[in-house]
């Protein structure tokens, strides 16, 4: 009988921890629900309809990769969806990343004719509701060229890396990326905050392109388990490194390094690790009702500030010397941070960390009425990030410049100054968006594809 009672007992506890776990994942979701909603079908072909299809058509001229966006979203309006996804499919492999996350704003609406009428044809949606529905109903099987062309190792998974494996895929090279996490995607998958960017749309991306034969290796380091000697020696024809940017910069303040003053990417980070089940709540550097400052003012601090306040802040004030006018994040991006709560202090400055026992617990700040010393649990560092140097370091000949960027060539574009070894992304320059970094990549691709093709064709 007593062996039963305590059966029973052990049911309930699992049933009530198994209650607990599932209210927690469910607010866990709607906190981080996608907060851009994709048109139903009739509103996309209705939007689609709005497009004047003009002679001069200046939406691809805003686009940095130049989309045929008139064709597409013509085909879209026609209800030829399929047709539209093949058009897409010329020029993008992000296509469902990039109509979420792009800066529409600055590119292909910003140049829209509807836009001096502040109402531009909304290219972005279309876009994501085109290759959302390609996924779903899987329209488009496209027809692969026999890897025989040439071997290439992409190092990166981030949006340089993955367009270059599948420009290059497509062209009949056989593509092999390394990733140093234990899931592809780069800062897709460990920078982006879900309500933006939700994971399972950047998996199912790169499932297109692994679709095209292309392979992934993850958690592996290059620089450690193999160089970028070790791949040219043995079995690579070139090398491509896509590493972005992974080593936040810093301030040269007084208490810049007590305890709970972060970087807003590791921060980030961890709340994508914990949202993708990886790690506990404790974890996240960030506990309910903690006072929250972040100081820079880029698209990161918005995704800093607004993921805070959806892990519990009780406060966050973003602390930038500038002014609204030349705010670097975009203007949406913002004015969906002022929505969500989030305070702004402007033409501030952070002059130092103060803290007792090594532990942060307020902030001294220059502001235009005068120094004011804010209590804060909590600093989050926003203000840039510079390639780290374990590649480089352990291979041969690649040469960097004073701030640690892989430096390139024009010809063949991409091509750094050690032969067979090319570079793109944020590697190269200070970072950028993330259809700036596929622009670079498709004509590194394509570099690559003509310096394989030239050394093979001296060897015969």
């Amino acid at each position: 009988m007593l062996r039963l009672q305590n059966y029973i007992y052990f049911c309930k506890v699992k049933i009530a921890k198994w209650s607990y776990l599932e209210k927690e994942i469910i607010m866990k979701n709607d906190k981080f629900a996608e907060t851009n909603v994709s048109y139903t079908t009739k509103e996309a072909i209705e939007e689609a309809k709005r497009c004047l299809n003009c002679k001069n058509p200046l939406c691809i001229q805003g686009c940095p990769i130049e989309h045929d966006i008139p064709a597409f979203v013509h085909q879209l309006s026609m209800g030829n969806i399929g047709a539209a996804m093949q058009i897409i499919n010329e020029k993008s492999n992000l296509p469902a990343i990039c109509g979420r996350v792009c800066p529409h704003e600055k590119q292909c609406e910003g140049h829209c004719i509807l836009n001096k009428k502040d109402n531009p044809v909304k290219v972005g949606k279309l876009e994501r509701f085109i290759a959302d529905f390609d996924s779903d109903m899987v329209l488009i099987k496209e027809r692969l060229k026999p890897k025989t062309r040439g071997k290439v190792a992409v190092i990166g998974s981030g949006p340089a890396g993955l367009t270059v494996a599948g420009d290059l895929a497509r062209e009949g090279f056989n593509v092999v990326v390394f990733e140093g996490q234990k899931e592809p995607g780069g800062v897709l998958m460990y920078g982006i905050p879900e309500y933006r960017l939700p994971k399972e749309i950047v998996r199912r991306e790169i499932k297109k392109i692994e679709a095209l034969g292309v392979t992934f290796i993850n958690d592996f380091l290059v620089g450690e388990k193999m160089t970028v000697d070790e791949m040219l020696a043995h079995e690579f024809d070139a090398v491509f490194i896509g590493s972005g940017t992974s080593v936040p910069k810093t301030l040269d303040i007084p208490g810049i390094k007590l305890y709970r003053v972060l970087q807003s990417s590791y921060f980030l980070r961890m709340v994508n690790l914990y949202n993708s089940g990886d790690i506990s709540r404790e974890a996240v550097p960030l506990m309910e009702g903690e006072r929250v400052a972040i100081i820079g003012a880029g698209n990161v601090a918005m995704d800093a500030a607004r993921t805070a306040l959806r892990m519990g802040a009780k406060s966050v004030n973003v602390i930038y010397r500038g002014t609204e006018e030349n705010l670097p994040a975009l203007k949406t991006e913002y004015n969906e941070a002022l929505e969500e709560g989030t305070n702004f202090m402007w033409e501030s400055r952070t002059v130092e960390c103060i803290g007792e026992n090594n532990t942060l617990n307020s902030i001294r700040v220059e502001t235009p009425n005068g120094e004011i010393i804010m209590p804060v649990e909590r600093v989050f560092i926003a203000v840039g990030s510079k390639p780290a140097n374990r590649i480089v370091s352990t291979s041969l000949g690649i040469e960097v410049n004073e701030n640690g960027y892989v430096i390139t060539k024009e010809h063949p574009y991409g091509m750094t100054t050690r032969k067979g070894v090319f570079a793109g992304g944020d590697v190269v320059h200070t970072p950028q968006t993330v259809v700036l970094a596929m622009r670079e990549a498709k004509q590194v691709a394509k570099g690559i594809a003509q310096y394989v093709d030239a050394v093979k064709l001296l060897s015969e």
